[in-house]
């Protein structure tokens, strides 16, 4: 059985981990970096912003920073990436995707109150569009409906991703580096499947199938 490795506490992770494992795989999710060496495949997913200083900024409204974190999860990136392993990042994942590579991020959008969680609403919900060369493309087609839960983004892009969905504000919405098998989304799909799924957004589902595909084609 393939792999996965998520790194923190499994229990705050769950929802990563009930997504990966309806797709066949099994989630192996620790703060012991040694584990990733016995998996095919890395999850970054959702959190806290990262540290700005790591892509050259001030801070101008970043929260909750945890530099061993932010230092754990570019490593980790760095250590797949040399490896030739795949990579699935969400929200937070993306963004520590974005600056491992060379990208910046925008530390608080201009339309920040149409993206982020709020207690009294949740996540957001809002529709993306997607290039027909888009990995999300043959999965929902160009125009669709996801959640939202972040007050920052992508800024400048880094050198070889691509742009692979933006919402109508034009904020990143996700990236691609297709030849290093690198996917990424600004958006939830683990909040947006199996007991979390919702009537107003896509199945999250798809995009952990489209991942763990990737592993099984690799291994075949």
């Amino acid at each position: 059985m393939e792999k996965i490795y998520i790194y923190g506490e499994r229990e705050k992770r769950i929802n990563y981990v009930e997504a990966l494992e309806a797709c066949g795989v099994k989630a192996v999710v620790s703060w012991k970096l040694e584990d990733a060496d016995l998996c095919s495949g890395l999850l970054l997913p959702g959190g806290a912003d990262v540290n700005p200083s790591l892509y050259g900024q001030e801070n101008q409204g970043s929260r909750g920073i945890d530099s061993l974190l932010d230092q754990a999860e570019l490593g980790l990136a760095h250590r797949f990436v040399d490896s030739g392993r795949p990579i699935l990042g969400i929200c937070r994942g993306l963004q520590i995707l974005n600056i491992a590579f060379g990208g910046t991020l925008i530390q608080n959008l201009p339309t920040a109150s149409s993206h982020r969680w709020e207690e009294s609403t949740g996540d957001k919900q809002h529709m993306i569009t997607v290039p027909t060369d888009s990995f999300l493309f043959p999965l929902y087609g160009a125009r669709f409906s996801v959640n939202s839960a972040h007050h920052q983004g992508a800024g400048q892009v880094a050198e070889h991703f691509r742009i692979a969905a933006q919402a109508e504000d034009s904020t990143v919405e996700a990236l691609a580096w297709p030849e290093k098998n690198i996917w990424a989304v600004q958006f939830h799909p683990e909040r947006m499947t199996l007991r979390h799924r919702r009537d107003d957004t896509v199945d999250g589902l798809k995009i952990f199938q489209f991942f763990t595909g990737i592993l099984g084609q690799r291994s075949a």
